[in-house]
């Protein structure tokens, strides 16, 4: 990167007295260590023609982070020596279609990353706001991975429904905890565990927090996690759950890849310790190589209690590589929800790492 900084003009000194400068520089000049500073993000943005289970009408979007949320920011690492090491990432999410920062309108700047660490021999430890327990076993056991708007299991848990069904995602405390201490261990063969505590902070009070962990083994064409949440504040922003709840949420799940078709299957619960309701959610899905890309195709299940209805999701689609960064992709999903109006979408779109 070239540097576009102004230095002022000084005249050039002799040579004898130019030497005589730089070697008291350098035996003046403190011995750093080895650090890096990374810029990188992800643009993802599509054309779709959405409707949701108990939408009144059809809308025709140009949506941002169809595949994956758009985002961007800066991490980077210090070289501590003994093998130890000094970590941060300051990243924010982004919408595309008019270039707002956030996932949504009130979302936190930097709600993605803004956490500093250490890592090493002994794991990784991390202070700052940082994904919750429910993500990475929701986005690695799913074919869609981490679209919000047409994986069904990410759907499910995730995304609330502003139409009147009353649907508002069966994950208790957002895919991010802020004011958190994270701890991950180091790679036993494959396997990690992650065991997170979040802070209630003074401004709250009464001994609220959220506490949780997850497992995730991979080895080979196998994969297996589970992860369990013990929530009673909401995210970005932590506030007490407002009818003072304490809620429960949990999930097993597992792929193995036969290199001809990657299959996937999940299960779990999500339950409100004040008004005993409880989600049942179960998902399968499954990835297909086919040509340059991968044929998807998953559905997920929920049984929820409080609503006494059963919301069922079809996503089948294809993702094609144009290069290592650079992908398109075209799905369609069909959704319902008992009682109400189905509703199905198509989406065509982009993605570009950077």
């Amino acid at each position: 990167m070239k540097n576009l900084m102004k230095t002022s003009y000084r005249p050039r000194a002799a040579a004898p007295l130019r030497v005589a400068l730089a070697l008291s520089a350098l035996a003046c000049a403190p011995s750093w260590a080895q650090s890096s500073v990374q810029l990188s993000g992800l643009a993802d943005a599509y054309m779709g023609s959405m409707r949701m289970a108990g939408d009144g009408a059809r809308k025709n979007t140009l949506g941002s982070g169809g595949m994956t949320t758009s985002w961007w920011g800066l991490s980077g690492s210090e070289d501590l020596g003994g093998g130890a090491r000094a970590i941060f990432a300051i990243t924010s999410f982004m919408r595309l279609g008019d270039g707002s920062l956030g996932r949504f309108g009130g979302d936190t700047p930097f709600s993605r990353d803004a956490y500093v660490g250490l890592g090493g021999g002994f794991g990784t430890l991390r202070l700052g706001r940082w994904m919750a327990p429910n993500f990475l076993p929701t986005i690695l056991f799913n074919p869609f991975g981490d679209s919000f708007a047409f994986s069904p299991l990410v759907l499910h848990a995730n995304v609330p429904l502003f139409n009147g069904t009353g649907w508002t995602g069966t994950t208790p405390a957002d895919t991010g905890w802020s004011s958190q201490l994270a701890y991950t261990t180091p790679d036993f063969g494959g396997l990690t565990a992650t065991l997170q505590y979040q802070f209630g902070d003074g401004a709250i009070g009464n001994g609220k927090r959220n506490l949780g962990a997850n497992l995730v083994y991979m080895s080979g064409p196998l994969g297996l996690t589970a992860f369990y949440e013990r929530a009673q504040l909401t995210n970005p922003v932590a506030a007490p759950f407002a009818d003072g709840s304490r809620r429960t949420n949990w999930m097993v799940g597992g792929f193995y890849d036969f290199a001809v078709v990657k299959l996937f299957a999940t299960y779990g619960q999500a339950k409100n310790n004040v008004t005993d309701a409880k989600a049942k959610t179960a998902s399968l899905g499954a990835s297909v190589p086919l040509g340059a890309g991968k044929l998807l195709a998953a559905y997920a299940r929920t049984r929820n209690t409080a609503l006494d209805a059963t919301r069922q999701t079809l996503t089948v689609g294809y993702d094609h590589s144009l290069s290592k960064r650079t992908d398109l992709y075209a799905n369609v999903m069909h959704d319902r929800i008992t009682g109400t109006s189905s509703g199905t979408s198509l989406g065509l779109g982009v993605r570009h790492r950077f």
